[in-house]
């Protein structure tokens, strides 16, 4: 029987906002769409949150044993930089600026987006299609959405007609947005754009002569709009209707909206079950924003070569780091944090690598059955990773517990240990072994040991209250000190 029988999952659902549970619409399939990047600069860290939140979401229905069809897209045209349908295509902006082709800037940032994701063991989607590949099937849709009356041509252009629509739908659904107050809030067109209504967008705009990326269709030449390209992509490869769509908080309005439209209007049905929505991430309590300052890349967290944190961290501790918070949470990345994170990290490491050395008893003094399926009960409450890791915390004390001699557990117990604690850790939070640089560490250890021997000193001389220092500054440090019969022993 598959672990999906067993464990019943609910996700919190954007359109609905409540926990559902989760019923795949076939079951032991899930299918997954992730809106990806517009590869027209380096990968965003915030990015690399929102990803990241998937990739485990992923890692943890492959375990259930679901099979998952993965879908992450890469945006390499028609993304404006404004929503408003105006200005330039941003990769074309590039471009130009760089004075090479549009698709050397696509190839340049797709493999800088590949390696760092790769750098904090993504694992790769099943499919990883691009706007550009699939031109045929956008202007297929469109040509949906036109004859059944939800879209108009202007002098080569196509736009969406969001009055219309909402005359028979709800746009709005997803973000509880309601058209009136959009369109209160929306000032009058100037006279310049194409559109009948500001809410409008654009299904396809026709090329300027001096645009680049362009492609053939019925109405021009020219490109397809933003919003379009996921509808198109999503329903090729996981059907009309499917189980999950997410992204970022940042993609529910107007995009993942204008998803909803295009579906509705093209196929007479709203195109996912359960829609997933990752929070932002803010740098020291504050927006991330290269204009202000307040910024950092991936590169320069992992390298260190920044004026914001005090060393570099290495990639495991900052997916750490990122796991103790809810996806749906905002997460604040500061120094303390991260230095916090490491600790934690180690902790957990140095756990997994006594576990084989444990010595078995005939009975247990912990429930590791019980134990075991508190994690599941963390994941399965819509992937709570920040509970998830509280629970593993309790499987690191008891094991430093059977170490030091006071607590017991049976060999069967042991290897149910080991099995879940890994399960949890390396398959479904995606973590990485580091391997400690022996001089480093041989030198802490030496240190270490001089402070144990003081303080075993200091407790003969009957100086408890030196004692106690050196063991909470030692602890304060991350280094946790164990008192046993044998003597005392240490973990990082």
């Amino acid at each position: 029987m598959s672990l999906f029988n067993q464990q019943q999952i609910k996700i919190y659902n954007t359109l609905s906002g409540e926990k559902e549970i989760f019923q795949p619409i076939t079951e032991g399939y899930v299918g997954l769409y992730v809106c990806g990047p517009t590869v027209y600069s380096n990968v965003h860290l915030g990015n690399v949150r929102t990803f990241m939140s998937f990739d485990m979401i992923f890692r943890y229905l492959k375990h259930l044993g679901y099979k998952v069809r993965y879908v992450r897209n890469i945006t390499d045209a028609g993304h404006l930089e404004n929503d408003g349908d105006i200005g330039e295509d941003k990769i074309t902006k590039k471009a130009r600026l760089e004075a090479i082709e549009p698709m050397e800037i696509v190839q340049r940032y797709t493999v800088d987006f590949h390696n760092v994701l790769n750098t904090f063991n993504f694992l790769p989607p099943s499919i990883e299609p691009t706007a550009t590949g699939h031109i045929i099937e956008q202007i297929e849709l469109i040509q949906s959405i036109i004859d059944n009356g939800f879209a108009y041509i202007v002098n080569g252009s196509v736009y969406f007609d969001v009055h219309k629509y909402n005359e028979s739908n709800a746009y709005g659904i997803l973000s509880k947005r309601r058209l009136e107050d959009l369109i209160h809030n929306t000032r009058a067109l100037d006279g310049q754009s194409d559109k009948k209504n500001p809410q409008d967008f654009a299904l396809w705009k026709k090329a300027e002569p001096t645009h680049i990326m362009r492609w053939p269709s019925p109405w021009s030449d020219g490109f397809p709009g933003w919003h379009l390209e996921c509808t198109a992509m999503s329903t090729k490869y996981l059907g009309d209707y499917f189980d999950i769509h997410g992204g970022g908080m940042d993609l529910k309005f107007p995009h993942h909206e204008c998803e909803i439209a295009q579906n509705q209007a093209a196929k007479g049905q709203a195109p996912v079950k359960y829609w997933m929505h990752a929070n932002m991430l803010e740098l020291n309590g504050a927006r991330m924003s290269k204009s202000t300052g307040n910024y950092i890349n991936p590169a320069e967290l992992l390298s260190g070569d920044n004026d914001i944190m005090s060393k570099a961290y290495n990639p495991s501790v900052i997916r750490f780091f990122m796991m103790q918070a809810s996806y749906r949470s905002v997460l604040d990345l500061t120094d303390d944090g991260l230095a916090a994170a490491e600790k934690g990290f180690h902790r957990f490491m140095d756990a997994i690598g006594i576990i084989d050395k444990l010595k078995t008893h005939s009975s247990s003094s912990f429930n590791i059955a019980e134990w075991k399926q508190k994690c599941y009960d963390a994941m399965n409450d819509d992937f709570n990773t920040p509970i998830l890791i509280a629970t593993l915390f309790e499987g690191v004390k008891f094991i430093n517990q059977v170490k030091d001699g006071s607590a017991s557990i049976t060999s069967e117990d042991l290897q149910l240990l080991k099995e879940t604690i890994k399960t949890f850790v390396f398959d479904v939070l995606g973590l990485v072994t580091i391997s400690k640089e022996s001089t480093g560490s041989d030198k802490l250890s030496g240190a270490v040991e001089i402070l144990i021997k003081l303080r075993k000193e200091a407790r003969l001389n009957k100086d408890f209250a030196l004692s106690d220092k050196i063991r909470d500054e030692l602890a304060e440090a991350g280094i946790q000190l164990n008192d046993s019969r044998e003597g005392t022993t240490f973990t990082f």
